[in-house]
């Protein structure tokens, strides 16, 4: 019986390309404008991959925040949140204390971030059953790339590539994951490192790759592996390989790369018999009681 969680995972080409084909472009940061981007977990990575690439596109200056630590008084043309449930309480309160201009991106059209943001973006055709979150993260980051003027048809590609190949068994049996990315990527190998933890408890960390050599090569060894999501610095794949550690990188693009990681999750969860639609100690959306 195939779970949720892959249904969502397969299920992302076709979101994607419905995502770039409606881009409401209106309610999304302007060119020019100074935006802090801001989101709870996997929003706070797919906050810190949209913001690198608005700033690359030389689109304007853009910061990401978790939103429980979003700097106060700072001053913003708006303020860009991402949340899947729409129900996130740190979010829901940054937006209530603002006085900027706020756009919300949610899944959910029947919940408070309706009200709470002054616009808001519905991927409702993306949202999920899973407490894991895969296939709405990578669509609303796809909307956002698209809204960049990328073209995002080689990634969709790259993404059904990702579905079908075999998993290799060294990543589905190893020991432990260091995922590493660069510029825009970055966040991606954070969310990526979240998915193993979430849905099959893995020991996994994530960096900057030029980060990687300043201390976390360490712990590289055999049964250990160190996933490139992206163009991996020079010589890199030579120093983990000699410490008898596995170097795993593909010319893949890194979104449609993160979708191997979310399938190599699940292979885990497996594995070990776990459910990963139902990670221990998770649930959808983080409610604080007041």
């Amino acid at each position: 019986m195939t779970t949720h969680t892959e249904a969502e995972i397969a299920s992302q080409p076709e979101c994607w390309r419905r995502a770039v084909e409606n881009v409401l472009a209106g309610a999304l940061p302007q060119p020019g404008e100074r935006v802090a981007v801001v989101g709870c977990g996997t929003s706070w990575f797919i906050a810190m991959a949209y913001a690198t690439l608005r700033e690359q596109a030389g689109l304007g200056e853009t910061d990401a925040f978790a939103a429980s630590e979003a700097p106060a008084g700072r001053r913003y043309d708006r303020v860009l949140a991402l949340t899947r449930s729409g129900t996130t309480t740190e979010v829901l309160e940054l937006l209530a204390k603002t006085d900027l201009p706020t756009t919300a991106i949610t899944a959910d059209p029947d919940t408070p971030v309706m009200t709470a943001a002054d616009q808001v973006v519905v991927l409702d055709y993306a949202d999920e059953k899973s407490v894991v979150q895969t296939r709405f993260a990578t669509t609303q980051l796809a909307m956002l790339r698209a809204s960049l003027g990328e073209d995002l048809t080689q990634a969709i590609a790259d993404a059904s590539v990702a579905l079908a190949e075999p998993l290799p068994a060294e990543l589905v049996e190893a020991e432990q994951f260091s995922f590493l990315g660069t510029g825009w990527s970055v966040g991606l190998a954070q969310e990526a490192a979240l998915k193993m933890r979430e849905a099959s408890r893995s020991w996994t960390e994530a960096y900057p790759a030029m980060e990687y050599r300043h201390g976390p090569i360490s712990i590289a060894g055999p049964g250990r592996v160190t996933w490139m999501l992206g163009a991996a610095p020079e010589g890199l794949r030579e120093q983990v390989e000699v410490t008898g550690g596995t170097f795993f990188q593909s010319d893949l693009d890194p979104m449609a790369e993160l979708v191997r990681a979310q399938r190599v999750a699940v292979a885990r969860a497996f594995a070990r018999g776990l459910n990963p639609d139902e990670p221990l100690h998770l649930t959808r959306s983080v409610i604080l009681s007041p």
